[in-house]
């Protein structure tokens, strides 16, 4: 049933080959796409874009962004709590380093409504750029937590891994 539910959503997304990078992502391409589910309740559509094709081997060093669209409202700390215990899946993190993370994400993502959009420009080996809906937000400069954070996505421990399939190969479309 789940498997079902996650192919009839990718089938309402639009196309790839017809979509545009939001002008916060500048010449980014699409590369994938997929959408998160829990219990059946669509949280949010999610895509990959890059200048390079990303693979499950290179994903950590290439130029690439993420763009959340929320179906639902959520707390923006709830929202950077869910991402702590998700890279925490990666890599063992201090308490120090969980504390500063968090503080920076907390800073980074608002509460969110239905139709909110939240990206994350990593820049490999530097930092993540932040936007909402399309306004740059906050940047994180830690090239671990940049690393830590789209894994949380494209990372082999991630805890969705059809959807880091999807991404990953383009998704339904492509």
């Amino acid at each position: 049933m789940h498997r079902r539910q996650a192919i009839a959503g990718l089938l309402s997304l639009p196309m790839l080959s017809q979509a545009a990078a939001p002008p916060e992502l500048g010449e980014l391409r699409p590369q994938g796409r997929g959408q998160l589910r829990w219990f059946g309740l669509l949280i949010y559509d999610i895509r990959l874009w890059a200048r390079e094709t990303v693979d499950a081997q290179n994903w950590a060093s290439q130029s690439l962004a993420l763009e959340l669209e929320y179906a639902r409202s959520l707390s923006g700390r709830e929202i950077a709590k869910r991402s702590l215990v998700e890279m925490r899946r990666q890599a063992g993190i201090s308490e120090a380093k969980a504390a500063a993370w968090l503080a920076e994400m907390e800073a980074a993502f608002p509460d969110v409504q239905a139709g909110d959009r939240i990206s994350g420009l990593h820049e490999p080996g530097t930092a993540v750029q932040f936007f909402v809906n399309g306004q740059p937000q906050r940047r994180v400069a830690d090239a671990e937590f940049g690393r830590l954070f789209v894994g949380i996505w494209l990372a082999p421990q991630c805890s969705e891994p059809a959807l880091r399939r999807q991404l990953l190969e383009g998704g339904l479309g492509r």
